[in-house]
């Protein structure tokens, strides 16, 4: 998995947290019909993980220096056994409804008891940078297609330009719009693959007003041209539009 400029590779004996939303690229690079890949995502609730720090760390959080959007940690035996009985869980409509909620509490409890619980903590505190920072990037999500100015993000979270392109950077290890960018390639990517629409289209769609602007930043990212780019994923894929 790569996240802005940072490589990450991680197996059944490791587990992956993301602190905020992020545009990511992944690969798999082990997989077969004997043994296939499998993976669990939860997304984690910021309000439950605020109720549950005061539970675990009852005297206040240790300091955090590094703030980041990626942590990985070794997959703890309690974790893993709570994620299995989570899934026995849903299989079940009355477990789902009374005993689901109570494994996603003792899921939490594990984690923030782990090496990285007082990093995952700080998603629960409003207001922290990662909070400000999380705020920021819902926006962008939601209106990456529009022009932006970093000098507006800031002001929507209530922070100096220099702080918040510091803590955007620290956390995402990426500039707020170098985050747009790769949200509107991948945007522009997943259209010309899955619809008729062409790279023009696409890249108009996504909010570029040049076309050849549009083709080198594609090419840069994801390494060929848009249009040799999509025939070699529909022929690998086997899916045509």
């Amino acid at each position: 998995m790569i996240v802005g400029q940072e490589f990450f590779e991680y197996d059944g004996t490791r587990m992956i947290v993301f602190s905020v939303a992020l545009p990511v690229v992944a690969q798999i690079t082990q997989a077969s019909h004997a043994a296939p890949y499998l993976s669990l995502r939860l997304d984690l609730d910021p309000r439950k993980i605020a109720e549950l720090v005061l539970k675990v760390y009852p005297h206040g959080l240790p300091p955090v220096q590094e703030r980041r959007a990626v942590y990985m940690t070794p997959a703890e035996a309690g974790i893993v056994s709570g994620a299995t009985r989570l899934m026995e869980c849903l299989g079940q409509p009355g477990d789902a409804e009374l005993l689901a909620p109570l494994v996603m509490d003792e899921i939490l409890i594990r984690l923030l008891r782990s090496p990285i619980g007082a990093r995952v903590a700080q998603m629960g505190f409003a207001e922290s940078s990662v909070d400000r920072v999380a705020k920021a990037i819902s926006w962008l999500r939601a209106n990456f297609s529009q022009p932006i100015r970093v000098e507006d993000l800031a002001g929507l979270v209530h922070m100096s330009v220099s702080s918040f392109h510091e803590h955007f950077k620290s956390v995402t290890a990426m500039s707020p719009l170098h985050y747009q960018k790769v949200l509107r390639l991948q945007e522009a990517r997943r259209l010309m693959l899955s619809t008729v629409a062409d790279a023009g289209a696409a890249s108009q769609r996504v909010g570029y007003l040049s076309a050849s602007q549009f083709s080198r930043e594609y090419s840069r990212f994801f390494g060929s041209a848009p249009t040799k780019d999509i025939a070699r994923l529909r022929q690998e894929s086997g899916v045509w539009v």
